[in-house]
């Protein structure tokens, strides 16, 4: 009865929106470029060293911290708390993904002079450092350790994009879920909707319902209303494995 209602909610979650899929997709695909983990440009001793660059912003729960398809307003780095960033308005939007306290963003969109295709807002109070586009360009020309190790970190984060991609052709559709189940987890949750998932994994929402319903049966994964909680990693790592041995 439990599994039932969960995926109850999960279907209503993957219902059809007024924006459409390609847009959720390519959203989705540039959020998993953020700077993040070894990938993030600048670590904790850097940004005590720059600290005369970066301006610190305390920001309640739902700001708006930039919106999808406005100039890039700055690079921000999360110091505490948690960004969503979603597409589509208020009343029907898809989380793409979340940000997590030492994750950066905006840069990419500042380097390419695009505008970023989601919108950024705090989940949660934050505590963000913040800068300008006047200033970043500034600090890559003057610094030129920095601006090489962050070029670094672009080029790395666009690789990773890249082998995900490469790495999901061709694979069962149970193993591209579990993949992206891993790499989009954060502190052991998947906060994308089912709808975004299946918008970046390029399968039909059905399809991607019965992989969630059998992978809950088989205690790999928990899910609510709003949220995939992954129950037995080790269990998806198998999946994976078992299939890029063949």
């Amino acid at each position: 009865m439990h599994s039932h209602r969960t995926f109850s909610h999960l279907l209503q979650a993957m219902g059809e929106e007024s924006f459409d899929d390609d847009r959720v997709r390519h959203a989705a695909w540039v959020a998993r470029c953020v700077g993040r983990g070894a990938t993030a440009p600048l670590g904790p001793g850097d940004l005590t060293a720059l600290s005369e660059w970066l301006t610190p912003h305390v920001l309640p729960a739902g700001t708006v911290v930039f919106a999808a398809e406005t100039p890039a307003n700055g690079v921000w780095i999360v110091r505490r708390g948690q960004l969503e960033l979603s597409v589509g308005s208020d009343s029907e939007r898809a989380v793409v993904g979340v940000l997590c306290p030492g994750d950066v963003d905006g840069d990419i969109a500042l380097l390419l002079a695009t505008p970023p295709p989601y919108t950024a807002r705090t989940r949660t109070d934050a505590e963000c450092l913040f800068l300008s586009p006047r200033d970043f360009d500034t600090l890559m020309t003057s610094h030129p350790a920095v601006a090489r190790r962050w070029l670094t970190s672009v080029t790395q984060r666009l690789s990773l994009g890249r082998d995900r991609l490469i790495a999901g052709l061709g694979s069962p559709l149970p193993v591209r879920v579990a993949q992206l189940l891993l790499d989009e987890a954060v502190d052991g949750s998947v906060r994308p909707t089912p709808r975004t998932l299946a918008a970046m994994l390029g399968a039909r929402r059905p399809e991607l319902h019965k992989v969630l319903e059998e992978f809950e049966r088989h205690g790999l994964i928990r899910a609510d209303a709003d949220s995939i909680a992954i129950t037995d990693a080790d269990g998806l790592r198998q999946l994976t494995a078992k299939a890029l041995s063949r």
